[in-house]
């Protein structure tokens, strides 16, 4: 059978291995969203994947033909036919068979086989020539009034390598026999014949017209390429020609690839139905969208902790290089980092990813403006994630990260950010050392003219203390005095202008700080999921092509 053999690998146990490991792999890959989305394919694939490997490891010498059909459609008189003994006993009673009925052609043992398939009547027959291998089954019939009869019949249809559909004039066109099965069977036209058997009981004519009406309601089931032929047990009509197909695809040994091949097909391009991308899905880009980050430094309250870094290294400033008489003035005011809970421990440490204790900060809650924002900003991530993905992969409200949760992280990346140093910089403390040494030099001039008038009130000769540049003469206190007074107000001045350069730099390093942490929040909490959820699906996606595309070879367990 020609058609059987398509896309067959020449060595077919490895290629169906292969198509088996890529749909297990599709599987695991997308298991919970594929089993939630269509639960009867999480029975079939977990059916499926150790029904093709059991068959695999039963070897291709053996091929199993089933003869299916109705009631009364002449199955068992089609089997000795065939066969050329009377291994099934046709009845008038129905349901007649029960039981499948296996008749064995010569070959290697098929005990391992039939025990597999659960057939235990079995009869040996010597066969047409060149079918050695071959096991026919008469099945029990598909439309048994006994529940138990329908299910043998399907196990043993779910197994056998070459189904071959046995009907009659009267029950050719029931809905039972397409709707019920033969379109389940769409795109096994290779393993699947189609017999009209009694066709000794119409005319020439009649015959011919209901094998084309027979041929097109196949057709319509999916099956264009099926063999379909009518056949008569009775008078040996298309005995011959369902001999020869028969024995032709046992020559071949390629009946159970073929069959096989077609189950791990189907229910691969079932998973591709449930990955199929959207038409218009948009690229994204993977990596965090700078307009989440943004809305996301808002909810952590980053530019509160960024003017609170540069107010923070002013006044540190102010109180180290400030006028030594007013510098206490500064300290009275509570620092602004401090007043956050950002200001590391009173050591200079701030607590790393290693420490245990889980440190909160004090800042104030997001305002409903800045929540709403952030809702936004999720939101539009969310959707436009969900509108890369098929409907079954797109991700659930409930999957979008919890706000309390999202909170703590960002809270967590504010207090753990560095902020600058816990300290004032050390220029700062120089200039505090200068200006403590202006305001010794000022206080020595004051109190040298307090010694002068002093002396001067009690009538005391006082020393010349002048110093002279030119013609200008300059008193060494009142120069002390006001030069110290003079420059310390200049040091200040300088030591003010350092102290906004100083902030500037702190409020850009704390900024950069707090927006890599806050990316680093989008990742895991947000951006991270998303991109895990679009590889997962991309990966079952792919398996699942090569499950059920052309052939493939088993991957090597060196690899």
């Amino acid at each position: 059978m020609s058609s059987a053999r398509r896309d067959v690998p020449a060595d077919a146990s490895e290629g169906v291995l292969g198509r088996v490991e890529a749909l297990e792999e599709a599987w695991l890959a997308g298991r919970d969203v594929l089993a939630d989305a269509d639960p009867g394919l999480a029975r079939d694939v977990e059916e499926l994947l150790p029904r093709v490997r059991e068959r695999v490891a039963l070897g291709a010498d053996r091929t199993v033909v089933a003869l299916a059909g109705s009631t009364g459609s002449g199955k068992s008189s089609l089997l000795n036919a065939v066969a050329g003994a009377e291994v099934a006993r046709p009845g008038v009673l129905r349901p007649t068979t029960s039981r499948a009925v296996a008749a064995v052609w010569p070959g290697s043992s098929p005990a391992a086989l039939l025990d597999w398939l659960e057939v235990t009547q079995r009869t040996f027959v010597d066969g047409e020539e060149g079918a050695d291998g071959l096991v026919l089954l008469d099945l029990p019939d598909h439309d048994s009034v006994v529940p138990e009869h329908r299910v043998r019949a399907d196990r043993l249809l779910a197994r056998a390598d070459l189904m071959v559909w046995v009907t009659d004039p009267q029950k050719y066109a029931d809905a039972a026999l397409h709707e019920g099965y033969l379109r389940g069977f769409s795109g096994y036209e290779g393993v699947v014949v189609v017999v009209l058997n009694h066709a000794d009981r119409l005319s020439d004519d009649d015959r011919e017209t209901c094998l084309a009406d027979l041929r097109e309601r196949v057709a319509e089931d999916g099956l264009p390429n099926a063999h379909v032929l009518a056949t008569s047990a009775t008078e040996g009509l298309g005995v011959t020609e369902l001999r020869g197909l028969v024995a032709d695809a046992v020559r071949r040994r390629q009946a159970m690839a073929a069959r096989l091949l077609e189950d791990v097909r189907a229910c691969a391009r079932r998973i591709l139905e449930l990955t199929e991308p959207p038409s218009d899905a948009p690229r994204l880009s993977g990596g965090v969208d700078d307009r989440l980050v943004q809305a996301l430094l808002g909810a952590s309250g980053a530019e509160t902790v960024v003017d609170a870094v540069g107010l923070s290294a002013r006044r540190q400033v102010r109180t180290t290089a400030g006028w030594p008489v007013t510098r206490w003035v500064a300290s009275l005011r509570a620092d602004p980092l401090r007043r956050l809970g950002l200001r590391p421990d009173p050591d200079g440490e701030r607590p790393d990813a290693a420490t245990t204790e889980v440190r909160r900060s004090s800042m104030p809650r997001p305002t409903a403006a800045v929540r709403a924002r952030t809702a936004e900003a999720l939101r539009e991530h969310a959707d436009g994630v969900a509108r890369a993905l098929p409907e079954a992969w797109q991700p659930t409200t409930a999957a979008r990260p919890d706000p309390d949760v999202l909170a703590d992280a960002l809270d967590q990346v504010v207090v753990a950010a560095p902020l600058g140093s816990p300290g004032p910089p050390r220029w700062a403390r120089a200039l505090g050392w200068v200006q403590t040494l202006l305001l010794v030099v000022a206080l020595a001039g004051l109190a040298w003219l307090a010694a002068l008038a002093g002396l001067d009130a009690l009538r005391l000769p006082a020393p010349d203390v002048s110093w002279h540049v030119g013609d200008a003469t300059f008193p060494w206190p009142t120069t002390l005095a006001v030069g110290g007074l003079a420059a310390g107000a200049l040091v200040g001045a300088i030591a003010g202008l350092f102290g906004r350069t100083t902030a500037a730099r702190r409020r850009r390093q704390a900024r950069a700080a707090l927006e890599a942490g806050v990316r680093g929040v989008a990742e895991a909490t947000v951006v991270g999921p998303a991109r895990a959820r679009l590889d997962t699906w991309r990966a079952c996606r792919a398996a699942a092509e090569r499950a059920a595309s052309g052939p493939t070879r088993r991957r090597s367990r060196m690899a």
